[in-house]
């Protein structure tokens, strides 16, 4: 085996008698849903009748054959066809399971047919407007054949291969696009990348694009809580590829993580890329997807919420219907004015503005300013101190930190790529894992966050009080391992530092190292008196990303200190928007 190939391990058996979702079971075959038909009381009716094609074999290029579910509308018109790749099981948008984080998330179940895959388009929705949906189990998973890969380029040769069947079939128009969230965002970005023919058109929804610097290393820290949770749904009957493995034994970026970033500069088709500030896990991906394609028509709406509920939200569904609608049917509808950024300005006081137009993120009227940071007074300051001057905390103690405060006497608005560069020193270890919070304070400097889902109860306040981090947002991060500081000089830019992550340069007794750290961008508001502060940790403050998964274990030993002032000027670069002076 050579160095870049993925690791295997057997995947989590398939019980098909265990299996609770509509018409779960193995059952090839046409069948008609009629109008008023219900999967279960708590979900929507139908209002037109939908033919359900089950369980289609579809073989791929190298003779694996995989299954599929067709929902289309019925009669004899050609409509065009929106994929939900993912490996979560094509038949179960009602099992318990999601029922249960509607309801937690306070979302209704009875707004979607529970047709839909996990994270999908639903049907009932889609194929009322004269669109298909094609639900597949891809390679390796519940009864398709081989073993799952997961994130990868192979990946997108195959859902290259099921478009180009979906294309040619005899109800299509031969039109093909992708929709849906999370896994079924960033199976787009790698399928797009293959160029099928008959890929029309893409709409990833909030989705990483480089496994490695998103999600299994982010700052070349192992961060294995998620990956392990996630590795839980992938069901099959022989192997599934294990990324924590993977990242135990390729600690640095290598072939086998670049098999994991797709091919950006492929992507050509027209693009329609939703993204957040919130998304622990979609964020930084996102964003990267919007930058990096090389389509010319692509358009980018920044939301304030989360990414489940603002997928089946009725507007947005409609605003996605009107862009496939342009380029699956091409219907005249003047999509092209619609404006190619969309952006959400965030108030986390109740006062949050959306879908702001600009003609590209961050908007044209931004100019980069520089905070620096003053330790002797624990502030950010405009002007560079002139006298160094050092900060520093425990290392190994979960509540180690340092914090640095601005106050605004007048409202100023951030929007774009926040970035920190810090001089540092490890005092009594060869390395540092550090993180940084951007957080919002009031004017009597208490934070200010905010839950992204409709449920804002009690419960959960608690479930967010300490982790679930894509729930709620607590402000812009970022991390990074001081010996993987190297940048990628090919892809780094003045506001975006990009790591290689290919080499470790560990730190020697003394040595102040500086290190760029790439935050989460931001679109937020600041009123006069309020505050903003930036906090300088030895362990990630934001908790683990979902409930009930762990939060990233640093490998910290010693002191960490920050140097600031004179020769060590570390500073918080920002975005900014002025609406007064700061």
């Amino acid at each position: 085996m050579t160095d870049d190939q993925p690791v295997f391990v057997p995947a989590v058996p398939y019980d098909e008698a265990t299996e609770q979702g509509f018409l779960s079971r193995f059952d090839p075959g046409t069948r008609t849903l009629p109008v008023g038909f219900q999967v279960d009381p708590r979900f929507k009716p139908l209002d037109i009748e939908i033919v359900l094609e089950k369980d289609v074999a579809v073989v791929l290029r190298d003779g694996v054959t995989m299954y599929i579910d067709v929902l289309r509308p019925a009669g004899t018109e050609k409509v065009p066809v929106i994929v939900a790749w993912s490996p979560y099981g094509k038949s179960r948008g009602h099992a318990p399971m999601y029922v249960q984080l509607f309801q937690l998330l306070g979302m209704d179940t009875g707004m979607v047919s529970g047709l839909m895959k996990f994270e999908g388009p639903d049907p009932a929705f889609w194929c009322a407007h004269g669109y298909a949906v094609c639900n597949p189990d891809p390679r390796g998973s519940f009864n398709s054949e081989g073993d799952i890969r997961v994130w990868s380029r192979q990946e997108g040769e195959d859902y290259h291969d099921l478009i180009e069947w979906l294309g040619v079939q005899d109800w299509c128009n031969g039109k093909v696009a992708g929709s849906g969230n999370s896994y079924l965002a960033i199976s787009q970005w790698f399928a797009a990348a293959e160029k099928p023919p008959h890929l029309a058109a893409i709409a990833p929804w909030e989705g990483m694009s480089d496994i490695y610097r998103d999600l299994v290393l982010r700052g070349g820290i192992p961060d294995f809580p998620f990956p392990h949770r996630v590795a839980q749904s992938f069901v099959g009957k022989n192997r599934r590829e294990d990324l924590v493995a993977e990242g135990e034994r390729h600690p640095l970026l290598d072939g086998l993580w670049e098999s994991k970033i797709p091919d950006f500069e492929s992507i050509t088709v027209p693009a329609y890329i939703v993204a957040s500030y919130s998304n622990n896990i979609h964020t930084p991906g996102t964003f990267r997807g919007w930058r990096r394609i090389s389509s010319t028509q692509k358009w980018l709406r920044i939301h304030n919420t989360m990414e489940w509920p603002d997928y089946y939200e009725e507007a947005n569904q409609n605003d996605l219907l009107r862009f496939f609608d342009r380029y699956l049917k091409g219907v005249e509808n003047d999509w092209e004015e619609t404006p190619r950024v969309r952006y959400a300005l965030l108030d986390l006081e109740g006062g949050d503005r959306i879908n702001l137009p600009a003609r590209e993120f961050p908007p044209e009227d931004v100019s980069v300013v520089k905070y620096h940071l003053e330790a002797a007074t624990h502030s950010l300051s405009v002007e560079a101190p002139a006298e160094g001057a050092r900060a520093f905390y425990d290392a190994e103690s979960g509540q180690g930190l340092v914090s640095f405060t601005v106050r605004f006497d007048a409202p100023v608005e951030f929007v774009g790529y926040p970035k920190v560069r810090l001089w540092v020193e490890a005092d009594g270890s060869d390395d540092m894992d550090l993180f940084v919070l951007l957080q919002k304070l009031d004017s009597g400097g208490r934070p200010l966050e905010q839950i992204n889902v409709p449920n804002r109860g009690p419960q959960m306040e608690a479930v967010t009080a300490q982790g679930a981090a894509i729930l709620k947002y607590k402000g812009s991060n970022g991390r990074l391992r001081a010996s993987m500081r190297r940048l990628d000089d090919a892809l780094s830019t003045d506001e975006i530092p990009v790591h290689s992550f290919d080499r470790v340069e560990k730190l020697v007794p003394g040595e102040i190292a500086c290190v760029d750290i790439d935050m989460f961008p931001i679109g937020l508001a600041i009123h006069a008196g309020e505050q903003l502060r930036l906090v300088v940790s030895g362990h990630h403050l934001l908790g683990g990303v979902m409930p009930g998964t762990d939060n990233v274990q640093p490998d910290n030993h010693g002191r960490h200190v920050i140097h600031t002032g004179g020769r060590h000027a570390s500073y918080l670069q920002l975005p900014v928007r002025a609406v007064g002076t700061a």
